[in-house]
Order: structure tokens, then sequence, then C-alpha cells
């Protein structure tokens, strides 16, 4: 509890900064995903479906349709949630289709608390 508290008060507020992109990737690493579209000339494609967010070593890897569809380093991205929260894009180098540099949103699926 106290861990959070302190957490709270001096977490980083700089998205360029290292520990913020780390914060970012904790908070959203764990979500399944909807699915996940790509922006390609301000147009979204759907890429895959049914899916995840995970972290291994220093990299967020992004699962769906059975096929890692990106993977980057943390400290390489550019992480923000959309408006509604149901969400994130991801701006970074992608190391799975040779470092060119791809925005992707990732929509969560959403569960109702009943």
């Amino acid at each position: 509890m106290l861990r959070r508290v302190i957490e709270h008060f001096t977490k980083s507020k700089n998205p360029n900064s290292r520990r913020y992109k780390w914060d970012m990737a904790r908070r959203i690493c764990g979500h399944h995903v909807k699915y996940v579209s790509e922006r390609i000339n301000n147009v979204d494609e759907v890429i895959g479906k049914s899916g995840s967010l995970n972290i291994k070593d220093d990299e967020l890897l992004v699962y769906a349709s059975f096929n890692v569809v990106m993977r980057c380093k943390i400290e390489e991205m550019q992480a923000a949630f959309l408006m509604s929260r149901d969400g994130v894009v991801i701006t970074a180098p992608d190391l799975e289709h040779g470092g060119r540099v791809r925005t992707v949103i990732a929509h969560y699926v959403y569960y109702r608390a009943e």
C-alpha cells in the first residue's frame, strides 16, 4: 500500500522518459485484446484479433491472431491510452518487421463486472 502511494507521487510525467515508458508498459501489460489495427495513411486496418499485450525482457509484445503482430523495445516506444480508456496506441520501431516504425492500436476486451 505504501509503495503504491510513493509510486503515485513520484511517477514521471514526461512521456519521453525511460521511467514513464516502463510504467506505461507495466500498466498495459496483461490486457486481453479484442483486435489490433494499424494506422496506414490515416486509415485504420485490422491486422489481428483476439490476443494480448505482454512484456518479455525489455520488449513489449503485441499478440493477435496467434502471431506476434508487433515487437518493440520499451524504451523506444511511445504509448498513449485512447480517450475511452478501452485501448492503447503504440508507436515504435517494430523489431518483428525489420525495424520499420509502425503505429498500432490495441482495443481491449470489454469485461462487464456483474
